[in-house]
């Protein structure tokens, strides 16, 4: 049996057990894929910047966002000039949430650590920032200022030598002036006026003035998604990413006006975004569908709105809160909200999810700005091997051995046999030339 339509604005409306297979499988199945029209063209842009350099960057400027620009890289007193110009209002939240996600980060620095696995064998681990980081920050249909932070103060926090920020240049040559406030309320080391698919293959692989970088982070649209992908062994990426959901578990303590809220502020991100509620019971589903319904009609951003809850909006019926759980493993969403009475208890059934908001009161609109936790997460049901934008991400580590004389001869024998067993018996021979007197 197939969920049935609950009016024009939701794509599913009914029990959860009820979801015919192929429902279910497009709910979970959110992965957008390699549009191959796409993919082409982002493996011909990256191919020039390799071989072009700049003089590639110049002219792709010129095709895509219809401007000169006469330099890459935005002068640091530019930058500082935006923030200075920046609203008081603005800057000082810019501010509040910067020093949060410093806040929020400066516990995840990792810890070098030593252990002896037997009497004279040291092994260790050593955690090292990474040399440069790529920020990339996006300047099409939305500016996101907060992503510049979330990507440029854990870089800066874990102690990455350089921090660049790559966003689009607008008609006078410059990304967004917030976006430049941002960097510089940050410490963005450099920004350059890029964007798209051009601003990544300069940041993988280098130019004449823009640095290769180690990672790339931070959101982007479809080409920029595909780029990161295709220069993945040239560079690291913090994850692949795809559009905006949420899943809400809400039982009857939950208000149903915040539910359909939250499921709205995700909607309006983009039109394949996916947002979805498993509530409690008939009436209290009705209710957050009603509500929904209200919603959308008076909802800003109308169109991205109705397209999301038209494609991949459900407001889904659960008759208890333990068949929910099943769900919400396999969905693993980038943003999970738990409208509960008991949501901290409620925590311990959760496994895979990009971020986690427990109460109805933890908008996710807070986790997305102020708490300092990072809104770089997951998407496509990658929350179950993939984590959020963290700390870790701006360390490699550095693993070392030491063998003492006693320790060596001690293992000489075992470790040549292990090497004659696999045929390698050059690795014997080493082996066993310090066991023996």
């Amino acid at each position: 049996m197939t969920a049935f339509l609950a009016s024009s604005t939701l794509r599913y409306r009914g029990p959860l057990s009820a979801l015919a297979r192929e429902d279910v499988r497009r709910l979970l199945d959110r992965a957008t894929g390699s549009d191959a029209r796409v993919a082409l063209r982002v493996r011909e842009i990256i191919a020039r910047v390799r071989a072009e350099g700049d003089q590639a960057l110049f002219e792709l400027a010129r095709q895509f966002d219809r401007v000169e620009l006469t330099a890459l890289e935005v002068p640091r007193e530019v930058c500082a000039a935006a923030l200075a110009g920046l609203e008081p209002s603005v800057r000082d939240a810019l501010a509040r949430a910067a020093r949060n996600i410093a806040l929020a980060h400066a516990p995840q620095k990792p810890q070098w650590v030593e252990v002896e696995t037997e009497p004279g064998v040291l092994v260790g681990r050593r955690p090292d920032p990474l040399g440069r980081v790529g920020v990339y920050a996006p300047g099409g249909r939305a500016v996101y200022p907060s992503s510049v932070l979330m990507g440029v103060v854990p870089a800066k926090v874990a102690g990455v030598g350089e921090v660049i920020v790559c966003s689009p240049p607008g008609p006078d040559g410059l990304p967004h002036p917030s976006v430049l406030a941002a960097a510089s309320l940050a410490g963005a080391d450099r920004v350059f006026s890029l964007g798209g698919a051009g601003a990544v293959a300069a940041m993988a692989h280098g130019t004449e003035s823009v640095p290769r970088v180690d990672r790339i982070v931070g959101p982007g649209n479809a080409y920029v998604a595909e780029a990161k992908l295709q220069v993945v062994g040239a560079v690291a990426i913090e994850a692949p990413a795809g559009p905006s959901e949420i899943l809400v578990v809400a039982d009857d303590t939950a208000n149903p006006a915040a539910v359909a809220r939250e499921m709205l502020a995700q909607a309006e991100h983009d039109p394949e975004a996916a947002c979805v509620t498993l509530a409690l019971g008939d009436a209290l589903a009705d209710a957050i569908a009603a509500e929904v319904e209200r919603q959308a009609e008076r909802a800003k951003r109308w169109e991205i709105v109705t397209s999301a809850l038209g494609s991949r909006g459900a407001v889904l019926t659960v008759a208890s809160l333990e068949e929910a759980w099943p769900f919400v493993a396999d969905f693993a969403p980038e943003h999970l909200l738990i409208a509960t009475a008991s949501p901290r208890e409620d925590l311990g059934q959760v496994r895979n999810a990009g971020t986690v908001f427990l109460g109805e009161r933890s908008s996710v609109a807070y986790g997305d700005y102020m708490t300092g936790s990072n809104h770089v997460l997951p998407t496509a049901g990658l929350a179950r091997a993939y984590s959020g934008l963290n700390l870790l991400d701006f360390y490699r580590w550095t693993t070392y051995q030491r063998v003492a004389p006693t320790a060596a001869a001690s293992l000489a024998e075992d470790v040549g046999r292990l090497a004659d067993s696999e045929g390698l018996f050059a690795h014997a021979d080493a082996a066993r030339a310090w066991g023996r007197p």
